[in-house]
């Protein structure tokens, strides 16, 4: 089973959501990834969500897009990001998704991309700029490692199409909480019940929320309108950025925002 799913029915069963902090690897460079992964885990991370470092993200805000552009400075590429997802895994042994964008899994070999995950302790891929239409290739090489193919849905997602993502999608379904690119700077949607209840209908996956989760009270409003878990990336890069000149501030700053969201989880 793949340890998302069981990762949710386990803290469902205690009344909690799951907490996934997002960082992009290699930000600010490969030895303080590695020490801000280690302290997001000690800090009550259930899961991680990771980001591959790439130049144009289009689902991005500036925000991680400053964090894609200060790994790519120090060298950091798929393979060394790789390397940073063993070792991880090595550590914590944690559920791992992540978010790339689909030149970097062409570029590296769509078959291999998903052999080196299965490789790494990766459990879900979620492609943010490839839609399903384009994503039979994808799918059939994440399946046959025995990663889950992720994918998104949103206000703007059809009946049909959440229909037809349930035909291929595994893991977990990334629900989007407000559209737009990822960034704290706005609230969330409105009428998240209704679509998260919406999204259980058509697909039997958790419903993990996403983009635009900066603060506890983001964290209990997701949960509280039927979502397993929260992502909160932005918010977190944020505390990178500030203290780049200051490991010990930037550490210190990253895991008293995740403690923080991590209670907001709890009954």
């Amino acid at each position: 089973m793949n340890r998302i799913p069981a990762m949710v029915e386990r803290l469902r069963a205690r009344s909690e959501g799951a907490l996934v902090p997002f960082l992009v690897l290699g930000d600010p460079d490969a030895e303080t990834s590695l020490r801000l992964v280690d302290r997001l885990v000690e800090s009550g991370a259930d899961m991680l969500e990771l980001g591959f470092p790439f130049s144009d993200p289009p689902a991005d805000g500036p925000v991680i897009q400053a964090a894609d552009h200060r790994a790519l400075a120090t060298g950091m590429t798929p393979p060394g990001a790789f390397d940073l997802l063993a070792e991880i895994q090595r550590r914590h042994g944690i559920p791992v998704g992540l978010l790339v964008y689909y030149n970097l899994v062409l570029q590296f070999g769509v078959e291999a991309f998903y052999a080196r995950c299965a490789e790494t302790g990766v459990d879900g891929v979620l492609v943010a700029d490839l839609p399903l239409e384009e994503s039979a290739d994808a799918v059939a090489a994440a399946q046959a490692a025995g990663v889950a193919p992720v994918f998104i849905g949103s206000s703007l997602s059809s009946n049909d199409r959440l229909a037809a993502l349930a035909e291929v999608a595994e893991g977990y379904l990334y629900a989007v909480a407000r559209i737009g690119v990822t960034g704290s700077e706005q609230g969330l949607d409105g009428q998240l019940a209704a679509e998260f209840a919406r999204y259980r209908r058509a697909v039997p996956l958790p419903v993990i929320a996403g983009f635009g989760i900066s603060n506890p009270e983001h964290v209990r409003q997701v949960l509280a309108a039927g979502a397993d878990g929260a992502i909160c990336g932005s918010a977190l890069v944020r505390h990178i950025a500030a203290n780049l000149g200051d490991v010990d501030a930037m550490l210190r700053e990253t895991g008293g925002l995740v403690a923080s969201l991590k209670a907001a989880t709890l009954p």
